[in-house]
C-alpha cells in the first residue's frame, strides 16, 4: 500500500478521494488550510496536516512532501483576486511540483481541468483568465519536471452521483463529469503508473469503465 499527500484535503473531490484511498489500504495525509477542516478530512479515513501552502517556501514544502509514494495536487484559490489565484493554482503548485523533486517523491498527479492548453480560447481580461494562465502555467512546469507526472483534465463538475464510466477526450470538448468520478480516476491513475505516466488525459461522463478507458487511451 502506499502512501499518499493530497494537497488541497478539504476538497470536494479529495474528500471523495480519501475515502477511496483508506478504504483500500492506502496511508493518506489530506494537507489542509483551515484547522476547523480536520475533522471532515479524519472522517474519511485519512490523516489530516494543517499547512498553508500559499506562504511555505520550497524547503518547507519540501519537508511536507518527503517520506510519501506519492503526491495529488487538488487545491486551488478557488476564484476571487486574481493575485490569490496565481499565488495558489501557479507559484504554489510550481513550488509544491519542484519540492516533491527535491524530496525524492518521483509520482505526482495534478488535477487540471479539461481546457488547460496553450489555445485554451479563455480572452485575457475575463474573469476565468487568471485561472487558465496559471493552471496552464503549473501544468507545462509539471511537463518539463521530470517526476512521474500524469496531469488531469475533467470537465465541468457536477454533484451527480458517479457512475464509474469516462471518455477521455470527449467530443464536444466540454466534458461534464461528476466530481465522485473524478475521485475515481485519480484512484485509478495512482494504481496505474504503468499506462498513465507522462499523460495528460481530458475526461468527461462516458461510456467506457474507468480502469477500461484508461488504458484505451493509452494504447
Amino acid at each position: 500500500m502506499a502512501r499518499i499527500l493530497i494537497i488541497g484535503g478539504h476538497g470536494k473531490v479529495a474528500l471523495l478521494l480519501e475515502r477511496i484511498l483508506a478504504d483500500r489500504g492506502d496511508t493518506v495525509t489530506g494537507v489542509i488550510r483551515n484547522p476547523a477542516h480536520e475533522e471532515d478530512v479524519v472522517g474519511t479515513g485519512a490523516q489530516a496536516l494543517v499547512a498553508d501552502i500559499e506562504t511555505f517556501d520550497l524547503d518547507q514544502l519540501t519537508n511536507l512532501i518527503a517520506g510519501n509514494d506519492a503526491v495529488v495536487w487538488s487545491a486551488g484559490a478557488g476564484g476571487g483576486a486574481p493575485e490569490r489565484t496565481y499565488a495558489v493554482d501557479r507559484d504554489a503548485a510550481i513550488r509544491s511540483i519542484d519540492a516533491a523533486a527535491a524530496a525524492g517523491v518521483r509520482r505526482y498527479v495534478m488535477v487540471s481541468w479539461i481546457g488547460s492548453k496553450e489555445d485554451h480560447g479563455i480572452p485575457d481580461g475575463d474573469p476565468f483568465f487568471p485561472y487558465a494562465d496559471a493552471k496552464l502555467a503549473a501544468d507545462e512546469h509539471l511537463r518539463a519536471s521530470g517526476l512521474d507526472w500524469t496531469i488531469l483534465g475533467p470537465g465541468a463538475l457536477t454533484l451527480d452521483p458517479p457512475t464509474g464510466r469516462i471518455a477521455v477526450d470527449p467530443q464536444d470538448g466540454t466534458g461534464a463529469v461528476a466530481r465522485a468520478d473524478v475521485a475515481r480516476v485519480i484512484a485509478a491513475v495512482l494504481d496505474d503508473p504503468a499506462s498513465t505516466i507522462g499523460r495528460t488525459i481530458r475526461f468527461g461522463n462516458g461510456d467506457a469503465a474507468i480502469d477500461e478507458a484508461l488504458r484505451a487511451a493509452a494504447s
